[in-house]
């Protein structure tokens, strides 16, 4: 039987999202899914309920309506009491888009998803989800211009779309005449790598089959993705927005620790030093324990950035001189950074140490601080001996004086076999985890 529209089964209607289309509102768009004509606004209010307050999360929430004439014969207006299904529905949109955003990259505020139905031709709900993220992406984007955020909290695309069984058919995108007579009716939501937020089916006028489940599946599918083309083209380069690749600052201006640092964390995210972040304050480390002053430093980048940022403090820990120079490393000798001056002092101070005596250990504290304030701890070590000479001309810091287990120097090694064995990384492969748990 031929379809109302004289589309093919596979078919999405025509399709068209226009963005800003409300210049008051934070983020908006009007969708057109053949005769249906939804506006999707997005507006942001600081603050969360009370059930997330202090917790460092955001919250989105959704309202959906048809206005009273979206079907052609008047509706009435919602009152006091909501109509039923316009609730079912505002938490499904809900429900969906809040698996766009991760909710600890959205600070302490409010999403609020209007969907106001201007024309009703089936799949209302799901062309409100598929224009509430449009819209919610240019309300991201707002924040981003403004300074409230630094980064965008989209890690996923989110686009809905109906399929079902009309005579025995299988088709994608029902129309309302094509949705009132149909056998199965499914409504599918997912993300941009084909996973599902949320299905609703039912066999209205037949039970279906397995088989007759496949296909309709197969169009669902095929729809959404369809829809995912059809965003990122409204949005331009505001697409940009969806899943980025986040920015982690490492605590440091070191380059030789910058370095260490990012080729352990490879791609995964962009790693740029506090210069690149625009952070230029002195940070007073002054904890008692490598971790306590890792923390510091996460913190305070954090705070003046906004970004994820990674602090470490890493020293080295002589057994002969209990546990010193410890936190005090880097500035052994007195001030900070002088490498050699710290040399000479700790060889000094190890003057009548046997070479049996002379077992030692770096340490690394590393702690990943997130913008919600959520943070993230772990040590790494690595064993070695204290030389009495140094060897090598690679590294820096102690390395020519650190002896590992292979007998080699770390200012021997080379720096592949370095970032392999090293104190950073043996912190970094526990911090690692965290990392990769960051959308």
């Amino acid at each position: 039987m031929p379809r109302p529209d004289q589309r093919m089964p596979d078919e999405l209607r025509p399709c068209e999202i226009i963005p800003d289309f409300v210049s008051t509102a934070d983020g908006s768009c009007l969708i057109r899914c053949g005769g249906t004509r939804v506006i999707c606004t997005a507006s942001v209010e600081e603050g969360v309920p009370p059930f997330l307050r202090g917790k460092g999360l955001g919250w989105l929430t959704a309202e959906y309506a048809m206005l009273p004439a979206s079907t052609g014969r008047r509706k009435q207006r919602d009152g006091l009491k909501k109509d039923g299904r316009g609730v079912e529905i505002s938490r499904l949109i809900g429900r969906a888009l809040r698996q766009a955003v991760d909710r600890r990259f959205l600070g302490e505020r409010t999403v609020t998803v209007d969907c106001d139905v201007l024309e009703a031709d089936g799949g209302t709900r799901t062309a409100s989800i598929t224009g509430g993220f449009v819209a919610l992406c240019c309300a991201v984007d707002k924040l981003i211009r403004e300074g409230k955020l630094a980064e965008s909290p989209v890690v996923h695309q989110i686009a809905a779309v109906s399929a079902g069984i009309v005579s025995d058919v299988p088709c994608l995108d029902l129309c309302y005449l094509e949705d009132s007579a149909a056998q199965t009716d499914m409504n599918f939501v997912m993300d941009e790598n084909g996973a599902f937020i949320e299905l609703q089916g039912t066999g209205e006028g037949r039970a279906f089959t397995r088989a007759e489940l496949n296909q309709i599946l197969a169009l669902g599918e095929k729809g959404v993705r369809e829809l995912h083309e059809k965003q990122r083209e409204a949005l331009g380069e505001r697409a940009a927005l969806i899943a980025p690749r986040r920015t982690l600052v490492i605590a440091s201006n070191n380059p030789h620790k910058i370095r260490e640092i990012s080729d352990m964390v490879d791609d995964r995210m962009n790693v740029i030093s506090m210069a690149e972040a625009g952070f230029t304050d002195e940070i007073d480390e002054n904890g008692a324990t490598f971790e306590e002053n890792a923390l510091i430093k996460a913190r305070a980048v954090t705070k003046a950035t906004g970004l994820c940022a990674l602090g470490d403090d890493s020293g080295l820990s002589v057994d002969a001189l209990d546990g010193d120079p410890g936190v005090h490393s880097a500035r052994y000798c007195g001030h900070h950074g002088d490498d050699r001056a710290n040399n000479d002092l700790l060889i000094q101070n190890m003057a009548d140490v046997p070479a049996e005596d002379r077992t030692a250990q770096f340490v690394c504290a590393m702690a990943l601080c997130l913008p919600n304030g959520e943070t993230h701890t772990v040590q790494g070590s690595c064993p070695g001996v204290i030389t009495f000479a140094p060897r090598g001309e690679g590294g820096f810091g102690y390395d020519p004086y650190f002896e590992y287990l292979s007998g080699e120097t770390f200012a021997e090694m080379a720096q592949e076999e370095k970032n392999r064995i090293s104190h950073r990384a043996q912190a970094m492969q526990l911090m690692l985890p965290y990392l990769e748990e960051l959308p």
